[in-house]
């Protein structure tokens, strides 16, 4: 779960128990001595707060102090996307029904999934919609989402909430530290680059056109002249740890590779990737073909020397 949880934790014991710092970490050193280092500096703390009788359950917590695997959160928050009904078919043959919301207050902003129907009745009948302030009672966190479920408590709030943090929040970590869902970024070297694959795309919709005798068409807009896109998988590694990634045209093109719709330039622009190094942003998700995480990257950016310079004397 990487140092950012560790601090939080750390953070909320010393505020619950007016302990210092230094000494909830040398507890925490001390319990992991003890365990002969079988669990993480995260885990340690996590055992020093219940032995304090510091819970992280059942608290009005802001949407920036949220931790994975929190059962019981609660939360105050403005909606400001609210995504259609979605029926879906379980593997008995129910029908189930799911939302998906982002939800934001003054310090973040996060997804909450809707799988309860008197939850979901709330959105259809309009009574929660856009720009609506919510109460969340009882969640709990998978991953860095808030799932609600026939226990969960969602209602409208009275509340007002001036400013929302609507901008994506994204993350500086490590790739060993990435988990899922996550908005991150990171510096990382080009360790593997496959072939350019090239689809095409209706210029209206943006969706994939399908190609026919004719030419090419949209379910949505018929007969078309689409656009030629490229996608590339890389593998990036950046000393930590490696994960295979996924960029669409858009960050392609800060790859510095030339005439994007050239793919005999691009085949060869291919190699010259290879051991170079830029930062790297976007969104972890899990790749349900390969079932393992990988990186869509929606933005890739040149290193500034100054900047990691700066960086590096901050750090020392």
């Amino acid at each position: 779960m990487g140092d950012e949880n560790y601090d939080k934790i750390v953070e909320k014991i010393s505020k619950s128990s007016g302990l210092e710092k230094e000494e909830i970490e040398r507890r925490v050193e001390a319990k992991r001595a003890k365990l002969a280092g079988l669990i993480s500096k995260e885990g340690a703390a996590q055992v020093i707060a219940a032995e304090l009788g510091i819970s992280f359950d059942n608290e009005k917590l802001k949407i920036d102090e949220l931790l994975p695997g929190m059962r019981k959160v609660n939360i105050i928050g403005k909606i400001i996307s609210l995504s259609p009904v979605r029926t879906f078919t379980t593997k008995k043959g129910d029908e189930g029904k799911v939302v998906n919301l982002i939800v934001a207050d003054d310090t973040s902003n996060i997804k909450v999934v809707l799988w309860d129907t008197n939850h979901i009745s709330l959105v259809e009948k309009g009574e929660i919609k856009e720009d609506s302030v919510i109460e969340i009672g009882n969640g709990s966190m998978r991953a860095n989402e808030i799932h609600l479920g026939s226990f969960s408590e969602l209602k409208p709030s009275k509340e007002k909430i001036e400013k929302v943090v609507t901008e994506k929040i994204v993350k500086e970590k490590n790739i060993a530290d990435f988990k899922l869902s996550d908005s991150v970024s990171t510096r990382a070297f080009v360790v593997q680059a496959f072939e350019p694959k090239f689809f095409h795309v209706c210029p209206e919709c943006k969706k994939k056109a399908t190609q026919e005798a004719e030419g090419f068409s949209c379910a949505e807009h018929g007969k078309i002249n689409p656009e030629k896109k490229a996608l590339i998988n890389l593998v990036l590694d950046d000393g930590t740890e490696t994960i295979r990634s996924v960029l669409f045209q858009e960050a392609i093109s800060g790859l510095n590779m030339g005439d994007l719709e050239d793919s005999e330039n691009l085949i060869i622009q291919r190699e010259n990737l290879l051991g170079s190094e830029f930062t790297f942003s976007g969104e972890v998700r899990m790749n349900n073909f390969f079932n393992n995480p990988e990186f869509i990257v929606g933005n890739v950016k040149e290193i500034e020397p100054d900047k990691l310079l700066a960086k590096l004397e901050e750090e020392n």
